[in-house]
């Protein structure tokens, strides 16, 4: 008989897609995530197409669909270590790190403030600083804080413990092993910026002011390091140019050798977040070729209209620091001109591509870029970016469908 639970592996918005779409038609649903929250990748993001409209609107929707329904479980900073058996009866182990702290917890803040260990923020991709105990953004989920003890290990957190007035920090939290038993299991496991150091020619983390797309993202969104002001990393100066560089890694055979799908998009929608916060400011793109499918051509020819946003077919060759301004001096190839062209900036952000996010897993199968083609048994799918690199709608309408597919999984067996 099969067990009619649907395991989902990942919680950004494809894995709390299938969950929700699975369980309001009465299928039990499991929702493990690596990370101290729901939401992935979406989370980090300023605005996101196809409304422009922050991502708090599509999360938020989705946590008040999950908080309520007693067919949704969710498990947060935890990892699948086993998956055996086929469809319809999947035995599956989980390992559990502790949060220290638990339910109780109201995100009052009070612990953070007279916490004294300082670590880099992950969430915002290391632009500022968190403290040890923190809640890992405005509108995590679930709202609860999280102690980081590789950066806390000595009797620092007693302060933090006599500070919380609702007993919800607790030290003596152990990883757990969690055993379940499964009909049917969703990967949704997302992606992975691409690592723009291994672009020599870029100088990723050699000019203090060449940032990623991603990192743009946290720049420009009001929860950020910045509180939303777009300024430039080395002095925190407004920016007056920008100079966008895409296929930053993607389409590139010693790199990523496809399109990433969403990065022309992406920039061209960063160049509008420069343009609105500084009504005086220019924006470069640099492209090899502009990629906006069906409906998002509306988006270009709009961004087209504005002539303080500059679209130049070319090739960057190189990035260099301006010693005179700490600003940077990109140098590109014009394919359409047949001559070198020097582009002066305060700041450059590049175009990362999207890399997998699993490449090892001896219950699915990859293709050559890492991305998952199919389970090895036919109770296990893949779902959004997990499967290929693609915008948010995509992800969602996917999800969606592959919500049916383990349904069916279920039924079938």
């Amino acid at each position: 008989m099969s067990v009619e639970t649907i395991l989902v592996v990942g919680g950004g918005i494809s894995g709390i897609t299938a969950a929700v779409e699975a369980a309001e038609v009465g299928y039990n649903t499991i929702i493990v995530e690596k990370n101290p929250y729901l939401g992935g990748r979406v989370a980090q993001l300023n605005k996101y197409f196809p409304k422009l409209c922050p991502p708090y609107c599509g999360l938020e929707m989705n946590f008040r669909r999950i908080k309520p329904n007693p067919k949704i479980t969710v498990y947060t900073m935890t990892r699948v270590e086993e998956v055996s058996g086929d469809e319809g009866n999947y035995k599956v182990r989980l390992k559990v790190s502790p949060r220290y702290v638990n339910e109780k917890c109201t995100a009052c803040d009070a612990c953070a403030e007279v916490c004294p260990v300082e670590t880099s923020n992950d969430f915002n991709f290391g632009m500022d600083k968190t403290k040890a105990i923190h809640l890992p953004h405005e509108m995590a989920y679930p709202m609860r804080y999280v102690i980081d003890r590789e950066v806390c290990t000595d009797s620092s957190c007693d302060k933090c413990v006599k500070a919380c007035k609702y007993d919800a920090i607790d030290l003596s939290m152990e990883p757990e092993t969690v055993e379940l038993n499964v009909g049917s299991i969703v990967y949704a496991t997302g992606w992975n910026p691409y690592d723009a150091s291994k672009m020599d020619n870029l100088r990723y983390g050699q000019v203090k002011n060449v940032i990623t797309n991603m990192m743009m993202e946290r720049l420009a969104s009001p929860n950020g390091p910045t509180k939303g002001k777009i300024l430039r990393p080395s002095d925190n100066k407004e920016v007056k140019k920008v100079v966008f560089v895409q296929c930053a890694g993607s389409r590139d055979e010693e790199h990523l050798n496809y399109c990433s799908a969403i990065c022309c998009m992406a920039s061209l929608k960063q160049a509008t977040y420069v343009r609105e916060q500084y009504p005086d400011a220019q924006a470069v793109v640099a492209y090899i070729d502009l990629r906006t499918p069906g409906k998002y051509e509306d988006f270009l020819n709009r961004v087209k209209s504005d002539e303080s946003i500059k679209l130049m077919k070319g090739k960057i060759a190189k990035i260099e620091e301006d010693p005179a301004t700490g600003g940077v001096i990109v140098t590109s190839e014009d394919v359409e001109g047949g001559e070198k062209i020097y582009e002066k900036a305060d700041m450059v952000v590049l175009a990362t591509g999207m890399a997998a996010a699993v490449s090892e897993n001896a219950s699915l199968n990859f293709e050559e870029n890492g991305f998952i083609v199919t389970g090895k048994s036919a109770g296990v799918h893949s779902a959004g970016v997990a499967k290929r690199p693609s915008d948010v709608t995509t992800s969602i309408q996917d999800a969606t469908g592959v919500a049916l597919k383990s349904i069916q999984s279920l039924v079938r067996s």
